[in-house]
């Protein structure tokens, strides 16, 4: 898996008592060229938007990857991860599409629509459908919800949600960039090209992450460190991971100048 990732990923292999090998991420996303030292059968991956360094895989990568599925008949499992809210480049496309044989692509409307709805996909290499199938023999997913969705695909009414959505998250980007440049520039933004998230890299001589995290905490700001995102707890980045999507309209600025107050005042 990759290190650092999303730990209620990392929970869930865990719970299913596979090992996990960690794969380092940098800015070219995952190494993929260490994946046949790792001796590993499987690797979850997030090319379009990695969480929560925000990387995109590069295609030499990609190709490492697909490479070393076909030479082992190992699995890739590709997390959608932000591929639809995309701000500075058009969308990448899925290294599903480059081998359906040993890629399995899996989606979820959490970010598009709402983590409420529960509803998500997978495309399986063709010998994994059966056994996933048996996998969901007692598991009901509501029929209403999955109607509605298929409608809004085949009418077009979701891509002109998902265009709408782009529009106001990248505005609310934007606005969270030029705040943190004009009031906090010794902190570093990554990953901002994609997604809801920021993270925010933190100077050497500042408060810690856990620090800050807590003291926003007691002003009902939720901000999270990037050291739970490792395998080990912690990783060679002090910083804190920001959304920017869940304030409603109206609340926006105000939670920004307080999340300024609170960096700022922390110098």
């Amino acid at each position: 898996m990759e290190d650092p990732c999303l730990w209620t990923h990392r929970n869930t292999v865990s719970a299913a008592g596979l090992r996990i090998v960690p794969l380092p991420v940098d800015d070219d996303g995952a190494r993929t060229a260490e994946l046949a030292a790792t001796g590993a059968g499987a690797v979850v991956l997030a090319p379009a938007h990695q969480f929560p360094l925000g990387s995109l895989l590069t295609p030499e990568r990609r190709t490492e990857a697909i490479a070393w599925a076909r030479a082992t008949g190992g699995l890739v499992v590709e997390d959608d991860y932000d591929a639809e809210l995309r701000y500075d480049r058009q969308p990448i496309g899925a290294l599903q599409a480059r081998d359906p044989q040993h890629v399995a692509y899996a989606g979820t409307t959490s970010k598009t629509l709402a983590p409420g709805l529960r509803l998500g996909w997978l495309v399986l290499p063709p010998d994994l459908v059966e056994p996933v199938l048996a996998l969901r023999e007692g598991a009901h997913v509501s029929a209403p919800e999955q109607i509605a969705f298929a409608e809004l695909l085949v009418s077009g009414a979701f891509e002109r949600h998902i265009r709408r959505m782009r529009t106001r998250y990248r505005r609310r980007r934007d606005q969270l960039l030029e705040m943190l440049a004009t009031r906090v520039p010794a902190v570093r933004p990554v990953g901002i090209s994609a997604g809801l998230r920021v993270l925010i890299e933190l100077p050497e001589n500042g408060p810690s992450a856990e620090e800050l995290a807590e003291r926003a905490r007691a002003l009902s700001i939720e901000l999270f460190p990037v050291d739970r995102c490792y395998l080990k707890g912690h990783g060679a980045r002090e910083g804190l991971v920001v959304g920017y999507a869940a304030l409603p309209e109206h609340a926006f600025e105000s939670g920004l100048a307080a999340l300024g107050d609170l960096l700022a005042g922390a110098r």
